[in-house]
């Protein structure tokens, strides 16, 4: 799969002008999948040793990468710098499902804050996710915005592995505006786990659902052996 480096292309300007005005980043390809990811580095620590730095994947990357990359176009945009970030997503996506890289020189900065404005990026915004950690990162299109809960570095984490079946459940249910979605846990602390929280509780509705419809089969086999014997003991 081939990566576009943002710096590399010469097309691409960041996404601010003289005196803030918005240039469009020419970096992607018209046709690719319907809808388009864009994820920050998600939190990717630096663990001090002592021969250096190391660093440690969030786990479920790989996981998330292999099933979102067949319904998704994967942009990695990232408020570190090109030096910076480029290894890193080196190191978290070996098999190459990334598809578009954009660093600290296409955000806006606004307020103190790198600000990843989707109207820059040449996509319908309708279809387009960005999964971030700030939800200042993408502030400026809030129902675009998908705010996970910052990485403490523990290896049982399951974020990223739920956050999964999160876009797995958009891409699926063929939603003609992802924000449409998005909007519903916009409030939400944590969107992920209100996520899981509505998924048990459509699965519990449901549980009940055919329970009901099975009590009801049963009864009326019932009632029918009742009116089939009394209509034999009619006969003889």
């Amino acid at each position: 799969m081939k990566v576009r480096n943002q710096q590399a292309e010469e097309a691409c300007q960041p996404c601010r002008g003289v005196n803030g005005a918005k240039q469009q980043l020419g970096v992607f390809d018209p046709l690719q999948p319907a809808t388009q990811i864009i994820i920050g580095l998600l939190q990717i620590p630096l663990i001090p040793l002592a021969t250096g730095w190391r660093f440690k994947k969030r786990p479920g990357i790989d996981y998330l990468f292999q099933q979102v990359a067949p319904l998704y176009e994967i942009v990695v945009f990232t408020a570190e710098t090109g030096m910076t970030a480029y290894p890193l997503i080196d190191s978290i996506d070996p098999q190459g499902f990334v598809m578009y890289r954009l660093f600290r020189d296409a955000t806006r900065y606004v307020e103190g804050h790198h600000i990843k404005d989707v109207s820059c990026l040449n996509r319908d915004s309708s279809k387009v996710i960005v999964v971030d950690c700030k939800r200042e990162a993408f502030s400026l299109q809030p129902f675009n915005g998908l705010a996970l809960k910052k990485w403490d570095g523990n290896s049982e984490d399951r974020t990223l592995y739920d956050l999964a079946n999160f876009l797995k459940t958009i891409a699926m249910s063929g939603v003609d505006d992802v924000r449409s979605v998005l909007e519903n846990y916009a409030l939400e602390e944590d969107p992920i786990e209100a996520f899981k929280r509505r998924q048990a509780q459509l699965a519990q509705e449901e549980e009940q659902r055919l329970s009901e419809l099975s009590q009801q089969k049963k009864q009326g086999l019932s009632i029918g052996s009742i009116a089939s014997r009394f209509w034999r003991s009619k006969q003889q």
